[in-house]
C-alpha cells in the first residue's frame, strides 16, 4: 500500500499501475492532447488569417476552437498526470483552479455549439433575417454571454463550495484527502450544473437541428424543380449553407456522444451514494476530452476551405504578403 504523500497522515492512497499500463496511458493521452492543440490551432490561424473566412458562422467556430485549444493546453496535461499517477501533485489551490477551468471550458463548448445551431437556424430557416439576427455584434454578445455564464457557474460553484453544501461532514470524513483532486458534487449541484452545462442546451439543439433538417429537405426539393440562372446562384449558396449546417450538426452529435456518458454518470453517482468507481468517472472524462481532438478532423473531412487553408499553411505560402486574400472556395 502506497500513499501520494508518505509523510502526511491524511494522504490519499496511490493506486499502483504497471509500467506498461502507464506507458500506454501516457502515449494515448499525449496523442489526444497534441491532436487537440495542433488541430484547433490550425483552425484558429485559418479563420483569423484568411479574409474570406471572416463571417459570423466562422467566428463562432473560431470561439469553439479557442475553447478546445485551452482545454488541450491547460487542462488535459494536468489531468493526464492525475489519471496515470492517480495522485494530484500540484497543490490544493491549483486543484480548484484546474477543476473550475475544466468545468468552465466543458460548459463553454456546448454553449458555443448551441450558438452555432442558432446561427444555422436563421441561415437555413429564415435567410432573409439572417444578416439582422446574426451579425458580428451579436456574435460578440453571444460569446461574452457564453463565457460569462460558464465562468460564473464553474468558479462560483467550486470556490464558494456550493458543490459540497449540506454534505460537508461526509465529504471531509470519507472523500477528502491530500493528493486528490476530484469535483465532488452534492445532488443539487450535480443536477443543476448538468442541466445548465449539458441537458438543457443539448435538448434544445436537437430540436433546432431537426427543424433545420426538415426545412433544408424541403428547400432541396424545391430547388430541383427550378432551373433558372438566378436560382442557379441561389442553389449554390443554399448548398453551401446546407453543407455548413450538416457539418456543424455532426459536430453537435459528436459532442453529445462524447459527453453524454459522463453527464449521465454525473447525475447518477449522487443517487447511488457515490458508488461508481473513480477510474470509470475518469475514463468518461477523457472520452469527453476526445471530442476536442475530433472537431478539427470533422472540419478537415467536410470543409474544403479548411483543407485548402491547411495546404497554404503547410506549404509556407501563408508567409506571402497577400496570402490573407487567397480564395479558399468559390463564392455562390
Amino acid at each position: 500500500m502506497e500513499f501520494c504523500y508518505e509523510s502526511i497522515n491524511s494522504s490519499c492512497l496511490k493506486h499502483m499501475r504497471s509500467h506498461n499500463a502507464k506507458v500506454l496511458m501516457y502515449f494515448f493521452m499525449t496523442i489526444t492532447i497534441l491532436f487537440t492543440i495542433c488541430g484547433n490551432l490550425l483552425i484558429i490561424v485559418s479563420i483569423v488569417h484568411f479574409k474570406q473566412l471572416h463571417s459570423p458562422t466562422n467566428y463562432l467556430v473560431l470561439c469553439l476552437a479557442n475553447v478546445d485549444l485551452l482545454l488541450g493546453a491547460f487542462v488535459m496535461p494536468c489531468s493526464m498526470v492525475r489519471s496515470v499517477e492517480t495522485c494530484w501533485y500540484f497543490g490544493e489551490m491549483f486543484c480548484k483552479i484546474h477543476s473550475s477551468t475544466d468545468v468552465m471550458l466543458s460548459t463553454a463548448s456546448i454553449l458555443h455549439i448551441f450558438c452555432i445551431s442558432i446561427d444555422r437556424f436563421y441561415a437555413i430557416c429564415h435567410p432573409l433575417k439572417y444578416n439582422v439576427k446574426m451579425n458580428n455584434q451579436i456574435v460578440l454578445w453571444l460569446t461574452l454571454t457564453t463565457w460569462g455564464t460558464s465562468a460564473s457557474l464553474a468558479f462560483g460553484m467550486i470556490f464558494l463550495e456550493l458543490n459540497i453544501h449540506g454534505i460537508e461532514y461526509f465529504y471531509y470524513e470519507h472523500i477528502y484527502c491530500v493528493g486528490g483532486c476530484t469535483v465532488f458534487l452534492n445532488r443539487a449541484s450535480a443536477f443543476g450544473s448538468s442541466l445548465i452545462s449539458f441537458y438543457i442546451p443539448g435538448f434544445i439543439m436537437v430540436g433546432i437541428y431537426w427543424k433545420i433538417y426538415t426545412v433544408a429537405k424541403r428547400q432541396a426539393e424545391s430547388i430541383k424543380c427550378s432551373q433558372t440562372g438566378e436560382n442557379n446562384s441561389n442553389r449554390k449558396l443554399q448548398k453551401r449553407e446546407h453543407k455548413a449546417a450538416k457539418t456543424l450538426g455532426i459536430v453537435m452529435c459528436v459532442f453529445l456522444i462524447c459527453w453524454f456518458p459522463f453527464f449521465l454518470c454525473n447525475i447518477v453517482d449522487p443517487v447511488l451514494n457515490y458508488t461508481i468507481p473513480p477510474d470509470i468517472i475518469d475514463a468518461l472524462v477523457w472520452f469527453g476530452y476526445l471530442n476536442s481532438a475530433l472537431n478539427p478532423l470533422i472540419y478537415a473531412y467536410f470543409y474544403s476551405w479548411f483543407r485548402n487553408a491547411l495546404r497554404v499553411i503547410v506549404s509556407g505560402k501563408i508567409l506571402q504578403a497577400n496570402s490573407s486574400m487567397f480564395r479558399l472556395y468559390k463564392d455562390g
